[in-house]
């Protein structure tokens, strides 16, 4: 099994630590492949952010579909998650969906904490899309809005156990997602700091590829499937699956 790991930020060092948890989840079952992004931006931020990187994520998945089984978006947010769906006949799993999906599963409500009041409404989003905002206590962020992102889990490290603190004290989670990929890895480590189960999302996204394509499923059978049709100025590849010209 292969999955296809696309992080449409363009910060390397991010799809690197990712890859690491990846494969330790993996643990031989699947082959794991990291692919970054070259255009768009060093960080997915915002709401605006994540709509232009979902194009970039439709692209850079009908480019490296050769010999893949599943393919995890790492970024929080999901950027371009039902569109790959529409368009690809595998299993493609997003990050915050598949942290919320098994948060439901580990827990009766959980909360996100991340490391940007910026990002708060766009994360709630996220949750909403799941269909369990009536399980989710919120989103908790530190107060600054600027941060560095390559360091932000070092740096704001004991914002964020006393935030999951506050969000299983306060808000009632026993679930707590760190929702961001400069966070990821950091679950583990916390995990003794805080009285809840506490979640990384790049984990939780490849776990549940592994198990969805091991299922067998006929992917290629959704009512969803747009129509073929043309289109002008797309990267090749892509162009090709949406006038179904190419084998996927």
């Amino acid at each position: 099994m292969r999955i296809l790991l696309v992080n449409p930020n363009m910060t390397v060092s991010m799809t690197e630590a990712m890859t690491t948890i990846a494969r330790t989840v993996a643990e031989g079952r699947a082959e794991i492949v990291p692919l970054t992004a070259t255009k768009g931006f060093p960080y997915i931020a915002s709401r605006a952010e994540a709509q232009i990187a979902a194009g970039i994520v439709l692209e850079m998945i009908a480019q490296n579909l050769n010999g893949i089984d599943a393919v995890v978006i790492a970024a929080f947010g999901d950027p371009g998650l039902s569109g790959a769906r529409e368009l690809f006949d595998l299993p493609v799993v997003g990050m915050a969906e598949a942290a919320v999906m098994s948060a439901a599963m580990l827990g009766e409500r959980f909360s996100v904490v991340t490391f940007s009041p910026l990002m708060t409404r766009w994360y709630a989003d996220c949750v909403a899309g799941t269909g369990l905002s009536g399980r989710f206590t919120g989103v908790r962020t530190p107060v600054t809005r600027e941060v560095d992102v390559c360091h932000v889990a070092s740096d704001l490290r004991a914002d964020l156990i006393a935030l999951a603190n506050v969000a299983v004290r306060e808000d009632g989670a026993d679930v707590v997602i760190l929702g961001g990929a400069p966070l990821a890895g950091l679950a583990p480590e916390i995990a003794s700091d805080v009285p809840a189960i506490v979640i990384d999302p790049i984990a939780a996204a490849v776990a549940q590829a592994i198990t969805l394509s091991s299922l067998g499923a006929g992917f290629s059978g959704r009512a969803c499937k747009p129509a073929a049709k043309s289109s002008v100025g797309l990267a090749g590849a892509l162009s090709k699956i949406i006038a179904m010209e190419a084998a996927q």
